[in-house]
């Protein structure tokens, strides 16, 4: 199996071009096979995040590698090692609640940044699966946000599966500039359409 070196160098290698069609084929693969395709990077498995587009409100679906910690999920934004951040990360700040499918499994959730000793902690937690975050942050400025979504109450019960207000009733759709790993931030900050971001 190639080592997370190579799929960090391999994704943020890709273009924007090769991780847009990545991502645009990433998305419905994993619906349809219930996880069964497209759900790893190396040994890291990988999440659809369902959040909903800062502007224009609607839900924008996108491959998110993640750890699990607890009943939460840790992703990090770091796209791949570019400067931009996914579209994904900012429609979080904007509204923090969101959709997660692993495998089969939704679940509502509820996002937040984490901070201090625990951003740390998890950065550590999240290179020990997967060590291909501490090969991107070498080719970045900024420094990544380490997010983590928590099942949401529903009922009194967390992780009850639902889907999130903006979806309901509305068909999800992939990103429009569906990739991998990379985003525009024009088009981002135009439209919410940004590519999925699965590093």
């Amino acid at each position: 199996m190639p080592s997370d070196r190579f799929y960090a160098k391999f994704s943020n290698t890709l273009g924007a071009r090769g991780l847009r069609w990545a991502g645009k084929l990433n998305v419905p693969a994993y619906k349809l096979s219930g996880g069964r395709i497209g759900s790893k990077v190396g040994d890291g498995p990988v999440l659809l995040l369902t959040t909903t587009g800062r502007k224009s409100g609607e839900p924008r679906t996108a491959p998110v590698l993640y750890l699990a910690h607890g009943e939460a999920m840790i992703v990090i934004d770091t796209n791949a090692g570019n400067e931009r951040l996914p579209a994904w990360s900012h429609n979080l700040r904007a509204k923090p609640e969101a959709e997660v499918q692993v495998g089969r499994r939704k679940l509502t959730v509820t996002a937040r940044e984490a901070e201090g000793a625990e951003r740390k902690e998890l950065w550590r937690a999240c290179n020990e699966q997967y060590s291909g975050f501490d090969e991107y942050v070498t080719w970045m400025k900024r420094t990544p946000s380490v997010w983590v979504l928590e099942p949401a109450e529903a009922g009194g019960e967390a992780g009850a599966e639902a889907v999130p207000a903006a979806a309901a009733g509305r068909k999800v759709e992939v990103e429009e500039d569906g990739d991998v790993g990379t985003t525009r931030e024009s088009a981002a900050a135009a439209e919410d359409t940004s590519p999925s971001d699965i590093i």
